[in-house]
């Protein structure tokens, strides 16, 4: 029974699907606007929010573990907490904006737009 667990599934193993939310975070965090669908942007928002949140601190651990969490990624780390983290000195929160697009043609998926606020 799946009572109290809020996460999807995707149709993947746990470890394809952390890899999975990861690739998107990755991709985020490249482009900082991606459009995929309204349950793929809906289970990143909190995967970005969370890794925001801890790169608003800046220090060298800080760094480490969102570069742990992004694949080793230092570029990307280093991003996040020099570009990135410093528009929202005054926000506590909601840095991520998930708007709705038309459903895609080929299966009818309800898609989203992902971004930063």
């Amino acid at each position: 029974m799946r009572h109290g667990r809020k996460n999807r599934k995707f149709g993947r193993k746990a470890n394809v699907r952390r890899g999975f939310i990861r690739s998107l975070a990755v991709a985020m965090l490249t482009y900082e606007k991606i459009k995929t669908t309204e349950a793929r942007a809906k289970e990143l928002r909190p995967y970005i929010e969370k890794l925001l949140t801890k790169a608003r601190v800046g220090d060298l651990a800080a760094r480490r573990l969102i570069a742990g969490r992004l694949g080793n990624q230092e570029t990307l780390a280093n991003k996040l907490v020099d570009e990135i983290t410093p528009r929202y000195e005054g926000r506590s929160g909601g840095y991520t904006r998930i708007t709705k697009l038309p459903h895609r043609k080929g299966d009818a998926s309800p898609m989203a737009v992902i971004e930063f606020v």
